[in-house]
């Protein structure tokens, strides 16, 4: 295989397909519009699943490098009630390694590794079926073509009008996410609540969630049911009418939940969107999806784990299955679709029940799939 290959997309699904052909000796491109790795925080932590993102981490041959960066006793997880009464308290066993968590920016410097990233390469268009290829059109104005073009570029992909008229649609969850520096020194009762993976209170139509990262930082979300512009009268850069416009909406909730929010030292609007569940199209030549460009689903632990699966399987596809480039690419999508199409389903239907007019659905949930 000497085709030339580029990936749009130096996430997850994109580094670990750009990995994974790295190891079996062929090249690819790697396009990215950042201008470099570290021009913006990656967000929070992930959880890798043992037969999805590990798996595909084995794949790219890091495996045992992930297992000595990322943190099993981030597993555990603590639901409380809205007045600080704790309802369940999940911890790992010492040797659980089902689903150990690490940071977004640990895991991409990992899978950079050695890659050769494009750094400030963002890409406008991609135009399959020419001559030479697929032309990719980029925001400098320059054009290359390239036999393969792999978007894994995200739930705005530029990359999936090539292949896809869809567009994602607003779930009518929001997310309002805040961060909390130095947590087991400057506040260690939080520190406790949270313990050493997450928290999360459910309310009626609303959630709190904090996740611990690395080096004593925490995520927090809270999580509503809103219109997408319910924050019309709202300056979304003004902190302190976002912490305020937050506790009021969780008014009522037990004081140390609360001071998650009051706290945090920034707050990011996030309003959850998703691809229509069973997300399929006629395939084209010369152009494919990863990850959230092909089926953007809630973030509820599947998203990353599978778009990782994704990447190493195309890649390995390409690496060692038909000799023709477009007949390995269809049989690859058409066994992404199907197992997509089933977590989409769990994902939506978790979501519905995680941010509900009744909590103890998302207490049952979690009962289900939390180890007894």
């Amino acid at each position: 295989m000497r085709h030339r290959i580029a990936v749009v997309g130096s996430g997850p699904a994109g580094l670990t397909f750009a990995r994974v052909l790295h190891r079996h000796g062929y090249p690819v491109t790697v396009l990215e519009r950042d201008p470099a790795p570290d021009a913006r925080p990656l967000g929070g932590t992930l959880d890798l699943h043992e037969g999805l993102g590990q798996l595909a981490l084995d794949k790219a041959g890091l495996l045992a490098e992930f297992q000595a960066l990322s943190r099993p006793e981030g597993q555990a997880m603590r639901i409380l009630g809205t007045d600080g009464t704790v309802l369940r308290d999940w911890q790992p066993r010492p040797d659980d390694r089902a689903n150990p968590e690490i940071d977004r920016g640990q895991l991409r410097d990992l899978l950079l590794g050695p890659l050769d990233v494009q750094w400030g390469r963002g890409v406008t268009q991609v135009a399959p079926g020419t001559r030479d290829g697929a032309l990719v059109h980029f925001a400098d104005g320059r054009q290359e073509t390239f036999d393969l073009v792999v978007g894994a570029d995200g739930a705005w992909s530029r990359t999936r009008p090539a292949v896809s008229s869809a567009t994602p649609h607003y779930t009518g969850v929001t997310y309002v996410e805040t961060s909390l520096d130095d947590i087991d020194t400057r506040h260690p009762g939080l520190a406790r609540l949270i313990g050493d993976g997450s928290v999360a209170v459910y309310g009626v139509n609303r959630a709190l969630v904090a996740q611990r990262n690395s080096g004593g930082h925490v995520k927090a979300y809270a999580q509503f049911r809103a219109p997408l512009d319910w924050h019309t009268n709202l300056d979304l850069a003004d902190v302190e009418a976002v912490r305020s416009s937050m506790l009021a909406l969780f008014d009522g909730w037990a004081a140390p939940v609360l001071d998650l929010l009051r706290h945090g030292t920034a707050f990011v609007h996030r309003p959850l969107y998703v691809l229509p569940v069973s997300h399929i199209w006629t395939h084209v030549p010369g152009v494919t999806l990863l990850g959230d460009a092909a089926h953007l689903m809630p973030p509820l632990g599947a998203g990353a784990n599978l778009a990782m699966l994704e990447g190493a399987e195309l890649a390995e596809s390409l690496a060692s299955g038909p000799a023709d480039l477009d007949e390995a690419v269809h049989a690859f999508e058409e066994q992404m679709w199907a197992r997509a199409g089933r977590w989409a389903k769990i994902t939506t239907a978790g979501l519905e029940r995680l941010v509900s007019a009744d909590p103890a659905e998302a207490l049952a949930l979690f009962d289900q799939v939390q180890p007894s």
